[in-house]
């Protein structure tokens, strides 16, 4: 197993298990952070940005240039902004910390 924190966009940490091998996007969503994930991680919008926290950013694989050019159009994006649907957890991500943007919203709650 592998433990991932989130960050809401109110500062609550909100602390999930996941299997080796799972995309954050679905630990996300099924810790109830307001990621809406619309493309079902095909990268084609970037509604499941997240902020990885500094000490864990250069321990990701880096980001594809299709996934840098989806970040260029998040909001509040920031130096380890990456797409949750881009991240596969390993072992190596085990404590990973992650921080929803104020600017997420899953559209699908309403």
């Amino acid at each position: 197993m592998v433990k991932v924190v989130f960050i809401t966009p109110h500062g609550q940490r909100v602390e999930a298990q996941a299997a080796t091998g799972d995309v954050l996007l679905k630990v996300a969503q099924a810790a109830d952070m307001p990621l809406e994930g619309t493309c079902e991680g095909q990268m084609a919008c970037s509604t499941c940005h997240v902020i990885v926290a500094r000490d864990w950013f250069d321990a990701l694989p880096p980001a594809s240039e299709d996934e840098e050019d989806m970040l260029d159009l998040a909001a509040g994006v920031a130096r380890t902004s990456r797409l949750a649907c881009q991240i596969e957890l390993t072992p190596a991500l085990d404590g990973l910390e992650v921080r929803i943007p104020g600017e997420s919203h899953d559209m699908q709650r309403r």
